[in-house]
Order: structure tokens, then C-alpha cells, then sequence
């Protein structure tokens, strides 16, 4: 992406000859009409080109924290967009999808990164600091479940077999691998999955025991996949789940296991994330701007970037790009947005 950057230094100098300043008036023409058409190339389309959007005069600062699961997207356009926006300090944190939204309803952040929609309790948090925003989605992400590459039993597993493992009720009760198929060793499953911060848990509960959040107690958590990732491919007989980014990033280390939603058992992957053949565990990605910051250029200016963007820089981390119609509708979703902010200003 290359910044059409132009920087200029005149110097008068009284006491130039009259050839010289003759000489000097020849040159800044030149500058001047040589500026001139870059200024037109950047108008016209420029509305509907990300690039245009991110100027070397943006100045300012953008706080994003939230999903680990988000993160490597939105990091990916952040790199990108402080290459061509220099004075914009953009910095991307790790809460959580919950931690994010924290932090989101306090006006302590600009855009919260989430792998699912905002809860009911987080909205309420959010009316109460007198914070209003903007849901987007960004992509499409695939959870996968994941075993130790030694682990020689177990290619598939079925939904109702998942909720047998992870359920509230199967702490203390349903330990070893035998209680699920006979055949299946008598070892006892260590468990390993995101903390119920994060979004991917409250995803994965919600599609795999029926209820956000519903998910028996005793397993090893972690905000950190790559803890996670330490654990599974550290232990023969463990078990865990997490972002398909994730395995993707660390297949040479862990084994995927394909998911029976009750039409045959699918393993996860671009094609079938995107088709939808991966169900129960396919899910989009979003992020949440914040109308307070939405009033700021450089805000407005990144969050087209963004959009522009995602889809690439999505698919370059391991994820699953949207359709470009559906990328379209985001871009119309947040000019009316901003449009909507502008008249509410207006008005007051």
C-alpha cells in the first residue's frame, strides 16, 4: 500500500539574484502542478479506497483491546495502517472478548475487539457510562477441537459427546476417555480451554451445552492459546478447543478433530467454515466502535482502513474473509453511522 506523501521546503531569500528566483518560481510550479495530480488521483474514488483514507496529516491516538481471537486481524491492519498514517499511535490489547468489553463500557477504549455479539449486561454497562457504538463485522472464524498428535483413538467426536465432556454436571463425574466410548482408553481427559473472559468460550459453551457460559469447572483455562497449545500438544490423553487460527499457526504441534453437528462428522477449515458445513462451531468476528470516537478523523479514517482491508488481511492470518457484498454492507453500515452522529451533532 503506498502513501502518496508529498513534502515541501520553500526558503525565500532576498537576496537571490533575479535568474535565480526565476529559476526557484520554474521549480515550485512544477511542485505545485505535480501535487495538483496526486490530489486528483486521491479524489473521485477515493470514498470507496481505504487507502485514501489513512493520510499522512491523521494525527492521534486509537486504544483497541479485547478478543485474542480478533487480535491477529486487527493487529495485521494496525501494522499496515501505521505505515502510511506515521502520527496515528495505534495500539491492539488482550483482554478478552468479556475484559474488552469492560474496558469498552468505561470509555476506556476507542474499538473493542469481540468473537461475539455484546451481552445484554455489557450493553446495560454501556448505557449507564452514556456510551453508544457501532457494531461491525470483520470476518468469519472456525473453533477447533483439538487433541495431542499421539492420540490415536479419537479422528471424530460428536456434538452430544462434547456437551458429555464439557457440561457442568460432568465435573468430577465424566473423567476418563472410556466414559465416552468403551473402546476409548481408560485414562483419565485433561481438559484445556479459553477463561470465561473470552469469547470463544462463552461461543463454544453456548453451541456445545446449550447456554453461554454453562461449562463444568474443573479444566485447565487460559486467556493465552498458546498456553493452551503448551498444554494439548504436552499431554497425550488432553483435549481442548480454541480459535481454527490457532491450530492453523500450530498444526506441526496438535491434531484436529473432526465435529459430528449431525450430518457427518466435518473437520474445520476455510471452505468449510465459509460454506457452513462446519456446524455448530462456525461463528463471525466483529468489532465495536465507539460513537465518541467515531467524531474523530483519524478514528473514522482507520476503521474504513479496516474495512477496506479485512478481508485480506483476515485470509493472510488464518481466517475466514466475508463476501465482498457482505464487506460492502459493513462500509454502508458505518456511513450511516457516521451520518447519523453528524445530524445528532447538528441538531444539538
Amino acid at each position: 500500500m503506498k502513501s502518496k506523501i508529498h513534502e515541501y521546503k520553500n526558503e525565500n531569500n532576498y537576496s537571490m539574484s533575479k535568474k535565480i528566483i526565476t529559476i526557484l518560481a520554474a521549480f515550485l510550479t512544477v511542485a505545485f502542478l505535480m501535487t495538483s495530480c496526486g490530489d486528483s488521483e486521491n479524489s473521485g474514488d477515493s470514498h470507496d479506497d481505504g487507502d485514501a483514507h489513512a493520510t499522512s496529516s491523521d494525527e492521534g491516538s486509537i486504544g483497541i483491546d479485547g478478543s485474542s481471537t480478533v487480535f491477529p486481524i486487527t493487529e495485521a491492519i494496525a501494522e499496515e495502517y501505521r505505515a502510511v498514517a506515521k502520527d496515528v499511535q495505534v495500539t491492539v490489547g488482550v483482554s478478552g472478548t468479556g475484559g474488552g468489553f469492560k474496558k469498552f463500557s468505561r470509555g476506556e477504549t476507542d474499538i473493542s475487539d469481540a468473537s461475539r455479539p455484546i451481552k445484554q449486561k455489557e450493553i446495560d454497562a454501556c448505557k449507564e457510562n452514556n456510551i453508544s457504538y457501532l457494531e461491525l463485522s470483520v470476518a468469519y472464524d472456525g473453533l477447533a477441537v483439538i487433541a495431542n498428535p499421539q492420540n490415536d483413538w479419537l479422528t471424530d467426536i460428536t456434538v452430544a459427546e462434547l456437551k458429555k465432556i464439557w457440561e457442568p454436571s460432568a465435573k468430577g463425574v465424566v473423567m476418563n476417555w472410556n466414559q465416552i466410548r468403551p473402546e476409548w482408553p481408560a485414562e483419565k481427559i485433561e481438559l484445556y480451554g479459553p477463561g470465561t473472559a473470552s469469547g470463544t468460550f462463552d461461543y463454544f459453551t453456548e453451541a456445545i451445552c446449550g447456554e453461554s457460559g454453562s461449562c463444568r469447572a474443573d479444566y485447565n483455562s487460559s486467556e493465552d492459546d498458546n498456553i493452551l497449545v503448551t498444554g494439548v500438544s504436552g499431554n497425550k490423553y488432553a483435549l481442548g478447543f480454541f480459535g481454527l487460527a490457532y491450530f492453523e499457526a500450530n498444526k506441526d504441534k496438535l491434531k484436529l478433530v473432526a465435529v459430528d453437528g449431525g450430518s457427518g462428522a466435518v473437520a474445520p477449515s476455510l471452505e468449510t467454515v465459509k460454506d457452513g458445513s462446519y456446524a455448530p462451531l462456525s461463528r463471525p468476528l466483529f468489532i465495536y466502535v465507539n460513537s465518541t470516537a467515531a467524531a474523530k478523523e483519524h478514528v473514522v479514517n482507520f476503521v474504513k482502513f479496516y474495512l477496506e482491508h479485512a478481508g485480506e488481511m483476515a485470509e493472510e492470518v488464518g481466517y475466514i474473509p466475508m463476501k465482498d457484498e457482505e464487506y460492502a454492507a459493513q462500509k454502508t453500515k458505518f456511513e450511516e453511522f457516521l451520518s447519523s452522529l453528524s445530524a445528532t451533532a447538528t441538531a444539538e
